[in-house]
């Protein structure tokens, strides 16, 4: 099993409101799960490893306290698939800009 050690760079999570806490305006299907935070941060404790709880300091200098879920965490952006509609608009834009109104 894999060990961070103080210092690394990891991600935690932590329920920040169990299901049927949430605010009374949310949607019901929202209501039954638990409001959830992954948060990344550098480990503040000396050695952990996957499972337990631990301390972090994220880069805004905040400290917060969660079960370790990742060491080395990637960054994971996806936008989903192109949308057709979007794929002209920057050519259509610029022939707006120049003038060209059949763009």
């Amino acid at each position: 099993m894999a060990y961070a050690r103080q210092g690394d760079w990891v991600q935690i999570y932590q329920v920040v409101l169990p299901a049927g806490e949430r605010a009374p305006q949310v949607p019901p299907e929202t209501m039954q799960v638990p409001l959830e935070l992954k948060v990344k941060g550098f480990l503040l404790d000396e050695q952990a490893q996957i499972g337990q709880q631990v301390a972090i300091c994220t880069l805004a200098r905040r400290q917060l306290s969660g079960k370790l879920v990742a060491i080395n965490p990637a960054y994971g952006v996806d936008y989903g698939l192109p949308q057709p509609e979007l794929i002209t608009i920057a050519g259509e834009l610029r022939g707006l800009l120049r003038g060209e109104h059949d763009a």
